[in-house]
């Protein structure tokens, strides 16, 4: 932990509201530091010496407060707690802008490993690797068992249209983002739309579930918590399995910037993420393809926006010259994955 305020985090202003609103909660100086990773909404560990925490806000400069809806965040993982669905238990929200320049949220933290590439799973071995990637899809199943109703989530989205909705709101995005020609990407977008499959019924979605938005356990290979929740909503839940089936499918490029867990020894194929989650779920699974190829057309929109950020000079960082290289392989491996079915 480094003593110095972190950006975006005035732990004097922190520990001053926690003593009022949580009495007794920190017993020493607040230390912090911003926890890298996050693609979005910022997150910070913080402690005191003896406990830890993690704050939740929104990235510094936001305009959007509804791309980044803290309130929105922080209800849905509070609900889930009492269910079977890993999730941090929640300790604060707080609206005001005045402590920390956002809104944001406080809850406990959470021992774990989030993995992001093949690499980093590889020291696991592939017996607890697959075990861990087997332990994603029990989690997500357990997600969609959830009676939103009972928790107090009934009102949390609107479920009716929901692919129709999805499907205009990323091809709007796309629009916003054209500056090149991209082979492609049309076709794909109106073979969805010619196709969109009948939703089953609506559940708590999580919208970017993938094995780095979950915690591992480091003495076991059990789901500890759930994180990034910022896409929840009610909806059609095979949209998260097919999310997942793409980002369990090796993309085939070397040293590519944007990388899936694939191709660490002993990760489970795409094919059998689908049929556990679909024996364990008793779901439908016959459109997955769809869902799939939406989730494909979805991240090569996501990765359009930001080379087209990139050639306007507002990304900073290493990799973001070679994203533009990656639009096209998500655009054919969606073609593919509609045509193959």
């Amino acid at each position: 932990m480094s003593p110095d305020h972190p950006p975006g985090l005035d732990l004097d202003r922190l520990r001053a509201l926690l003593d009022r609103e949580r009495p007794g909660l920190v017993t020493g100086p607040l230390s912090g530091r911003l926890i890298e990773g996050g693609r979005s909404n910022l997150t910070y560990a913080v402690s005191d010496g003896t406990a830890r925490w993690v704050v939740r806000r929104p990235p510094l400069g936001h305009v959007l407060a509804t791309a980044h809806d803290m309130k929105r965040e922080h209800r849905v993982i509070s609900a889930l707690h009492a269910t079977d669905v890993p999730v941090p238990p929640t300790v604060l929200m707080w609206e005001d802008e005045e402590v920390i320049g956002s809104p944001f949220y406080v809850m406990e933290f959470v021992d774990g490993t989030p993995y992001r590439t093949a690499a980093q799973l590889a020291p696991l071995g592939p017996e607890r690797t697959r075990a861990a990637v087997l332990h994603l899809v029990d989690t997500l199943v357990g997600l969609h068992a959830v009676d939103p109703a009972e928790v107090g989530l009934a009102d949390f989205g609107r479920p009716e249209g929901f692919l129709d909705r999805q499907l205009r709101r990323w091809a709007k995005q796309l629009d916003a983002s054209r500056n090149r020609d991209l082979a492609g990407i049309d076709e794909l977008h109106a073979a969805l739309g010619r196709d969109l499959p009948r939703s089953p019924a609506a559940t708590v979605v999580h919208g970017d579930y993938r094995l780095d938005n979950v915690l591992i356990g480091d003495d076991t290979d059990e789901i500890r918590a759930v994180l990034d929740w910022e896409m929840s909503t009610l909806g059609d839940p095979l949209t998260d399995l097919g999310l997942l089936a793409m980002y369990s499918s090796p993309l085939g490029l070397p040293d590519s910037p944007v990388s899936t867990t694939a191709q660490a020894p002993g990760h489970p194929a795409p094919a059998e993420l689908i049929e556990r989650y679909a024996v364990r779920s008793g779901r439908d699974v016959s459109a997955v393809a769809w869902y799939t190829a939406f989730a494909w057309f979805k991240l090569a929109v996501i990765l359009e926006g930001i080379h087209y950020r990139y050639t306007l000079g507002r990304t900073v960082g290493r990799g973001f010259d070679r994203i533009g290289d990656l639009v096209p392989v998500f655009i054919e491996h969606g073609l593919t994955t509609l045509q193959e079915g």
